[in-house]
């Protein structure tokens, strides 16, 4: 039975993003009823101002002015909590979302580098743009726009001047915000794009710094980042130009507004058609109105910004998969190929055609052949990395999609060509950063890939700390440590991928035994093998060259019949020059 969905994948048949802002609709009721108690006492002033002008000076009433004073304190007390509550729920709400999608997002960034699908890392910065413009003024404005019918209202209460002349300052408003949304929209994608490309560079050279330097490449990775940065800083600033200008013209408007209301109260007042009071009240009433129309043509950039990324990180999440209840037992049979055609993420044609082979428990393949003959495209196939074209993987009769993530996971066990360790423990690393390890599980996979001692020898033994990459270990001890995380909890299909590259007599003596151990105990194994002591605990032989099968069977008659072919004959292609060396001295 499954145990639960993996922590990467969304937990339903929606789209991940949809569902978790739906998660957060009782939170933005309240910001909504917060907003809308914050724009009634936002009259407060406009209100005090008319009581004091046209009741308290002429009454001159001391006490009726410290009455309304004292109320108007407690009002504005309660705005400022209101406005303090509505915040706090909006950056709740964006962590809130950051929490449910960060797992999804992180799933998207993976499953975006397996497809060979560039800039999956801006999906990380997309999250953190929508958190961030939650967590601002943004929302707020937002918020407060729908209530500027209310102060247009009152003005054309307290005199229709009044109201017209605030109508016609918020349509210009109203103008200015929608050409900034039409200008600043293809600037804004401009930024979102130079920004990735800017960081995808600065990735690249951070994760190849030592080839960088001693390839003297410094200067001409800066020089191309200069240029990439060059356009970022133009795109940034189109859209700064165009956000600060129509803010700018917004903010002359809105003061021409506010003294021009002014002037028509005065001009009322002369004409016995409205009290000082109403002057003032409607001068206060107008330049609260247009703030929010001002304010959103100010954060206008970062709407945009956060609008995007939240359109890309909708369309990036997809549709989650619909959770499955029931998953295959454990297998411990077989790995069958019926006719497999794979090919890389992105690309129409096949490297691997018409693989077809059955592997029974206890038996250990080498696929041997020439270079791009497709032998790291089958081993990432086998453990689900790329998926195939046509034709079945199957392991006891199921596909691999038919277990969840972390159960396929704990029944493979995988050494990429390039291996790549955490910053940790290796405790931690062997365990997979496994919740559940035990210190049993931990000891048992080092002990199979004879890393034990290994490890009892650096400093803090198990609690050693790796640091970024496992910079702090060799690459032969990054491979045995990694050998001993494919081995952890004894998985049913273990495949290396060239396990031996970076190890000496010990090492290989180590990896002999350990895929000696997994057959032993009913495992198979897949090795790509370029070195020939990686054949030593292997039955079987499988030689591929343009990404079809040339020979298979077992080891020593695959071997023999390869050697007898002649380079240019009708016969398979000869293995890989080293093996075929190897076996001609042992024969």
């Amino acid at each position: 039975m499954r145990q639960g969905n993996s922590p990467l994948l969304p937990k339903s048949s929606k789209n991940a993003a949809s569902e978790a802002l739906a998660s957060c609709r009782s939170a933005f009721l309240a910001v909504a009823l917060f907003s809308a108690l914050v724009n009634v006492l936002m009259l407060t002033g406009s209100l005090y101002m008319l009581q004091v002008y046209d009741r308290v000076l002429p009454s001159r009433s001391v006490p009726t002015l410290v009455a309304l004073s004292l109320i108007v304190a407690a009002l504005y007390i309660l705005l400022g909590v209101f406005d303090w509550l509505r915040q706090r729920i909006l950056s709740r709400v964006g962590v809130e979302l950051d929490r449910q999608l960060g797992g999804p997002v992180l799933g998207a960034i993976l499953g975006g580098q397996l497809r060979g699908a560039p800039g999956g890392s801006q999906l990380s910065r997309d999250l953190d743009s929508v958190r961030g413009f939650l967590s601002g003024l943004g929302p707020t404005t937002l918020f407060d726009l729908p209530w500027i019918p209310l102060y247009g209202a009152l003005c054309f209460v307290l005199h229709a001047y009044l109201g017209w002349t605030l109508v016609a300052g918020a349509a210009i408003l109203v103008v200015l915000a929608l050409l900034t949304e039409v200008l600043s929209r293809r600037p804004s994608a401009d930024v979102a794009r130079s920004s990735g490309e800017r960081a995808a560079l600065i990735e690249a050279a951070r994760r190849n710094a030592e080839a960088v330097t001693a390839l003297g490449m410094n200067g001409r990775i800066g020089r191309l980042f200069e240029r990439t940065n060059d356009r970022h800083v133009a795109a940034s600033l189109r859209a700064s130009d165009i956000t600060s200008g129509l803010g700018g013209i917004s903010k002359v408007i809105r003061y021409m507004l506010q003294s021009a209301m002014l002037g028509v109260g005065a001009w009322l007042v002369m004409h016995d058609q409205a009290s000082s009071g109403v002057m003032i009240a409607s001068s206060v009433l107008s330049s609260r109105a247009l703030a929010p129309i001002e304010l959103a043509i100010g954060s206008w950039r970062p709407f945009i910004g956060a609008r995007q990324a939240w359109r890309r990180l909708h369309s990036a999440l997809g549709e989650a998969p619909v959770a499955l209840t029931v998953s295959p037992e454990r297998p411990t049979q077989r790995v069958t190929l019926e006719q497999v055609f794979v090919a890389p993420p992105g690309s129409p044609t096949p490297t691997v055609k018409e693989i077809g082979l059955t592997l029974q428990a206890g038996q250990g393949l080498a696929v041997i052949g020439p270079s791009a003959s497709g032998k790291s495209t089958l081993a990432r196939a086998l453990v689900g990395v790329w998926p195939v074209l046509r034709g079945s993987l199957r392991l006891d009769g199921a596909t691999l999609d038919q277990w969840p993530e972390e159960e396929r996971g704990a029944i493979i066990g995988y050494v990429p060509q390039d291996v790549q360790l955490f910053a940790g423990t290796i405790a931690e690393n062997i365990a997979r950063f496994d919740p559940a390890m035990t210190e049993e599980a931990v000891r048992s996979a080092a002990r199979a890939a004879g890393a034990y001692d290994l490890i009892l020898g650096l400093p803090k033994g198990f609690e050693t700390p790796i640091g970024e990459a496992g910079g702090v270990l060799s690459g032969g001890q990054r491979q045995r440590i990694a050998l001993a995380r494919a081995l952890y909890r004894d998985p049913f299909l273990v495949v290396l991928d060239e396990p031996n590259a970076s190890l000496d007599a010990d090492g290989d003596a180590a990896l002999t035994a350990a895929i000696a151990g997994v057959r032993a105990r009913g495992g198979i194994v897949v090795v790509i093998a370029h070195r020939p002591s990686a054949l030593a605990g292997i039955d079987l032989v499988l030689i591929l060259a343009d990404g079809q099968v040339q020979a298979f069977g077992p080891k020593e008659e695959v071997l023999r019949k390869s050697l007898a072919a002649k380079p240019g004959s009708a016969g398979p292609n000869p293995p890989h020059p080293r093996i075929a060396v190897a076996a001609d001295a042992r024969g």
